[in-house]
């Protein structure tokens, strides 16, 4: 099964924000704007602009010697063959999605454990993605897969056209390996669905005007029968069109038992309101607007909280702790149930991956960004927690847990050791390293270093940094500071892989900053740079290009930075604020243009992390910043590298790296552009892409960074 139990919805999807009537409110319309029409994603001239730019930026990064090197290097470490298949532990066999120079976009396929230990594993095909585009003449991009528990035979296979965000979903048979005929068909849409039994889904989206945020999400549940048209499903539930989403959540136990069915209003960015849905009506349960329902383990409901909360009558819980209900009293009463402490972080510790075997919580706990896993229990009254003795020093997360026994799979990793699996089965006690990644790069040269910068506000801000051993400092190491700062998403360390073949076996630096806004410690380290305060974001990682300078690592001349999506509107602010301090900038996917992102996309459902444009007060804080507008005629910008997709149309919008671009141009500043036409927010739509997409960032970072 999934580590999560069950979801809710995607980790950027959130919502409007509301507001008191007081607060002033603005157009947040830039009508001086001369590139707004580069916002018609497929308008002629937008299209006929974005191939031009694309011209020009290939013509000059491919006709440069690195880039054939740096393509072919990237493609044979993506599609090796000896490269780790990732599995989930599924009732019928392990599963995994895997793509190669043959299969480019990919074979949906399942092995026995026994099989999988073996060298060369003997896959079973569930569904092939390419033979299904070539038969049904589709640009299919393959998003996963929902099974019906307990048995897991009849799948819900969301098929998206070109990696939108937007899918159809189609019911599909995995005995038969057919898709099942005149089963559940939903046309292509943002859409969440959850199965109740065989001839009943629960779904979430666009039934028709006036049933979507302005963020693009639905916020009308209905219940849809087999064979039943999408006009006669019975609406459930009903939230908000202020709100961002809604998704149905179907609460089982490990055999696949329903105990609650229900919906997860997102009210803000970061807030949701829980109903269930009982006899007399929905019921909103006693929950903090900063939690998450995760789902049930051992005969308990699980919560994790992202505020500090007391309960009435009950003791007080920080933000950041694990709390748990015994399912039956929750049952009975939820409004009055008591709950249990299950984990509560301590200084430098964040709760980082969990998920539940047949009778264990797994957590995987991080303190000071390194982490650790651990098999939680219920017993006489409390939880207890036995340490899984899995390798130190580095990233463990869990890859996989299974609802029939309580066996479970990790991943372990660092920035230079290759990623190795391991399997273990609480039962016997036992712990096997299954797999384990071919080296990609020669790492004997580099080390890793955790250091700590100082940002504005005096808060330590702690990056990693992988330099070479025998490094001079006298700042003339070519250096990446790579950055994300948002959506309390944590930067951990993984295997640079392709990176350290492109970029660290040249003798270079690279460099993984974790700022505030990310959740490396929790929500307090995410709220400390959120709405009015996302400047701290810009700040710390500011601090830390001025720290690596600082020790003469390196110097402004060597040093670029890199980011995507949330990343690269932290670039942006980078290069704008202080453009003195780089030389390369690659920014990908990015928000760029904070005035207008809430019309863009998805913008909309991001109003809790950086605020309203339309109340006065916000947008004060956000033009502070906003790097579209910063852009200026009189600054020196690092030349930089744009990427974005066509495709990303309904999650960030083409239309910010785009308006970027040619602002530049109009400011006669120098950059390259480069906008993949499928992909998605990825920028990549299969293994050939997004080689490309690593050739690219990576002759430009050579051409600017090292010397000739």
């Amino acid at each position: 099964m999934n580590t999560l139990l069950f979801s809710a919805t995607l980790l950027s999807i959130a919502c409007i924000t509301s507001t008191a009537l007081s607060q002033e409110r603005t157009d947040a319309a830039v009508t001086d704007d001369p590139f707004l029409w580069l916002e018609e994603i497929e308008g002629p001239s937008a299209v006929a602009w974005a191939r031009a730019e694309n011209e020009k930026t290939l013509g000059v990064l491919q006709s440069d010697p690195r880039y054939g090197h740096f393509y072919g290097q990237a493609l044979s470490i993506l599609q090796a063959k000896d490269r780790i298949a990732y599995v989930s532990l599924k009732r019928r066999g392990l599963e995994n999605f895997w793509q190669d120079e043959n299969q480019v976009r990919g074979v949906w396929r399942r092995a026995t454990l026994e099989s999988y230990r073996s060298k060369d594993p003997q896959w079973e095909t569930i569904l092939d993605v390419d033979a299904l585009a070539v038969a049904e003449n589709r640009n299919w991009i393959f998003q996963g897969s929902s099974c019906l528990p307990p048995e897991e035979r009849l799948c819900l296979i969301s098929l998206s056209d070109g990696g939108k965000d937007a899918a159809s979903i189609r019911e599909f048979d995995c005995d038969a390996k057919t898709f099942v005929a005149d089963g559940f068909y939903l046309p292509e849409g943002k859409q969440h669905v959850s199965w109740v039994d065989r001839d009943t889904l629960l779904v979430a989206r666009d039934w028709g005007e006036g049933t979507l945020t302005q963020a693009g999400y639905p916020f009308v549940v209905k219940e849809l029968k087999r064979a039943q048209p999408l006009s006669e499903a019975r609406e459930i539930f009903r939230g908000e069109p202020t709100d961002v989403s809604m998704s149905p959540f179907v609460l089982r136990d490990s055999e696949g038992n329903i105990h609650e069915t229900g919906a997860i209003r997102a009210i803000s960015s970061f807030e949701s309101e829980y109903v269930v849905f009982r006899p007399g009506g929905p019921v909103k349960l006693n929950l903090p607007k900063k939690a998450a329902m995760i789902g049930l383990v051992g005969g308990h409901l699980l919560v994790r909280l992202d505020e500090d909360w007391r309960p009435p009558g009950d003791i007080s819980f920080a933000a950041g702790s694990l709390i748990s209900y015994d399912l039956a009293e929750w049952k009975q009463d939820p409004m009055r149930a008591k709950a249990s402490l299950v984990f509560q972080p301590g200084p430098r510790q964040a709760l980082s991956g969990l998920g539940a075997t047949k009778n264990l919580l797994i957590l995987t706990i991080l303190e000071n960004v390194q982490s650790r896993a651990f098999a939680y229990k219920y017993d006489h009254g409390a939880w207890s927690a036995t340490p899984i003795p899995l390798p130190e020093h580095a990233n463990v997360s869990l890859l996989a847990t299974s609802d029939e026994t309580d066996r479970a799979m990790f991943a372990v990793s660092s920035y230079l050791r290759p990623t190795s699996v391991w399997y273990f089965d609480a039962e016997s006690k036992s712990l096997e390293e299954l797999k384990t990644t071919p080296a990609a790069f020669d790492a004997s040269n580099h080390i890793v270093e955790q250091l700590e910068a100082t940002s504005r506000d005096g808060t330590s801000i702690p990056y990693f940094l992988v330099r070479p051993k025998n490094a001079r400092f006298d700042g003339t190491i070519p250096t990446l500071l790579y950055g994300y700062g948002g959506f309390q998403a944590s930067l951990l360390p993984s295997y640079l892989g392709p990176v350290g073949r492109l970029w660290l076996e040249q003798g270079n630096a690279y460099v993984v900053a974790n700022l505030r806004g990310g959740g490396e410690f929790g929500p307090q380290w995410h709220q400390a740079a959120q709405t009015a305060t996302k400047q701290t974001t810009w700040d710390d990682f500011i601090a830390v290009a001025e720290d690596l300078i600082r020790r003469k690592i390196t110097s402004p001349s060597r040093l670029g930075i890199i980011g995507g999506s949330q990343g690269g509107l932290l670039v942006g602010a980078a290069i704008t604020q202080r453009p003195e301090l780089f030389n390369a900038a690659i920014i990908k996917v990015p928000l760029f243009d904070m005035l207008r992102y809430t019309r863009l996309g998805a913008g909309a459902s991001w109003i809790g992390e950086y605020g309203d444009p339309a109340i006065a007060e916000q947008r004060a804080w956000i033009e502070g910043y906003s790097p579209y507008q910063k852009l200026m005629a009189g600054k020196t910008y690092p030349a930089p590298l744009i990427l974005t997709s066509t495709k990303d149309l309904d999650r960030v919008h083409p239309a910010h790296g785009r308006k970027a671009a040619a602002k530049l141009a109009a400011l006669g500043q120098p950059y390259f552009y480069y906008e993949n036409i499928d992909g998605g927010h990825s920028a990549a739509a299969n293994l050939r892409e997004y080689a490309r997409q690593l050739a690219l960032e990576y002759t430009y970072a050579s051409r600017r960074l090292c010397s000739e």
